[in-house]
């Protein structure tokens, strides 16, 4: 079973990308093993003096269970046209390493609109050398009309997208790099 690491870039927590992340749980349960990081809040604000030499432990955490995980999906909500402030922070601590490099990773958008901040997330996770392709990106615009409470999608476009992306990061999970 493939070990997951999945980010939420939610600050909220009546996060419709949390329900979104158990749901992805319950619809891979016993093929990937989430760990989920709902704990943006708590890391320190990015410090380039603090990224190689005296990291904060919590910092150090963060970038190890990405190293260690066989994959990473980052679920997140668009803030003001961009990524959440947090998710920014967390991925800014992590520039001064490889730990995103070649790492096959699934990125999700869900917001109200979410199109600049998905394609800002793809263009920051290209540069930090993430491994991901169209498939293993989904952007689901309108997010709070298309979950409810108990995490169940209930528009069947989107539920299809989303069985779509699930196949699409399982097969990348599973294809060696060249």
């Amino acid at each position: 079973m493939k070990h997951i690491f999945v980010i939420n870039g939610s600050a909220s927590e009546q996060s419709s990308n949390l329900r979104l992340i158990e749901r992805l749980g319950e619809m891979t349960r016993g093929i990937l093993q989430l760990s989920i990081f709902n704990d943006l809040k708590t890391l320190p604000h990015f410090n380039p003096e603090l990224s190689v030499n005296n990291t904060p432990p919590l910092i150090s955490d963060f970038r190890r269970s990405i190293e260690l995980a066989d994959g990473i999906i980052i679920c997140t909500p668009e803030y003001v046209f961009s990524i959440p402030s947090g998710l920014k922070n967390a991925i800014e601590w992590c520039i001064a390493t490889t730990v995103f490099t070649n790492k096959p990773t699934g990125i999700i958008t869900a917001s109200a609109n979410g199109v600049k901040g998905h394609e800002e997330l793809q263009l920051i996770m290209q540069t930090v050398m993430a491994r991901f392709t169209p498939a293993t990106t989904l952007l689901i615009q309108g997010i709070k009309g298309k979950i409810n409470l108990e995490g169940q999608i209930t528009d069947p476009a989107t539920q299809e997208a989303f069985a779509g992306f699930i196949k699409a990061y399982q097969s990348l999970l599973e294809t060696p790099l060249d």
